[in-house]
């Protein structure tokens, strides 16, 4: 008798421990009634009638993804070899797992061609200097695609680029030659704004002697004040052109007396 009364008690028991699922806060039950859709439960409490209902729970946190080290060839034609990681998350318990088979696995393989796509058409410069525009369109490519699978796609990052050994020198000699370039350029307007000033300062002087006098005084105390053996006094030009004209005015008499003589010469 007590046997009896025991089984179907036991029976009882196991049935209600199998119906019985705890979902915590971070996650949902996805439930089907005889192979049909029937609702979204959790969290907390949640009864599953065995064999009747069927019930796959699906995890609502962000999933971080490494999108494997991808063959890109780059717009002009330089190979590189490129990682990522994605981050997502499920929005949509219902689509994630009536629409695609395995959410996980789609999303990774769309991700990894999605960056191929992407970056193939984008030259090595691009790549390596703006890669944060590149993390939004490839975010905004595979976040439209999977917003039918109820998948929403937080954020990609570019992780690395390879490079091989020669690119690397090219791309060292190439950053080399650009400082060469702005140091030349630099120098170049340095010497232009120079010349611009002396300019305006040979103006000045030109319309005011006094200005020049005193540039010469300048100049002669500045050297004046150096330990130096040879000491070089800077004439004025005007003083030039007076010797000039008093050579002129000797020779002068002296080719008039070589004239005459030749004149009574002859």
């Amino acid at each position: 008798m007590i046997l009896s009364y025991l089984v179907p008690v036991v029976l009882v028991v196991m049935l209600i421990a199998a119906s019985i699922r705890i979902l915590p806060e971070y996650k949902r039950g996805v439930v089907f009634f005889l192979g049909r859709f029937q609702t979204v439960k959790g969290p907390g409490l949640v009864i599953v009638i065995p064999a009747i209902q069927k019930m796959q729970v699906i995890d609502l946190r962000v999933i971080t993804m490494d999108v494997p080290e991808q063959d890109v060839i780059s717009q002009d034609n330089v190979t590189v070899k490129v990682n990522a990681v994605l981050y997502f998350r499920v929005v949509d318990p219902e689509k994630a797992i009536i629409q695609v088979e395995n959410f996980t696995q789609a999303t990774s393989q769309l991700a990894q061609t999605t960056l191929r796509s992407v970056l193939g058409k984008h030259d090595l410069d691009e790549m390596l200097s703006e890669r944060d525009k590149l993390n939004d369109d490839i975010q905004e490519i595979i976040d439209a695609q999977t917003e039918a699978w109820g998948i929403k796609v937080a954020n990609v990052e570019i992780k690395h680029v390879d490079l091989d050994e020669s690119m690397i020198r090219a791309i060292a000699r190439q950053a080399e030659a650009e400082r060469e370039r702005r140091a030349k350029v630099i120098h170049a307007e340095g010497e232009l704004q120079a010349s611009k000033k002396l300019v305006e300062a040979a103006n000045v002087m030109d319309e005011n002697s006094a200005a020049l006098q005193l540039r010469y005084l300048q100049t002669m105390s500045d050297m004046s004040n150096k330990n130096a053996s040879t000491i070089v006094f800077p004439l004025p030009m005007d003083i030039m052109e007076a010797f000039k004209d008093m050579k002129a005015k000797h020779t002068a008499p002296s080719d008039t007396r070589k004239n005459d003589t030749g004149k009574n010469d002859a």
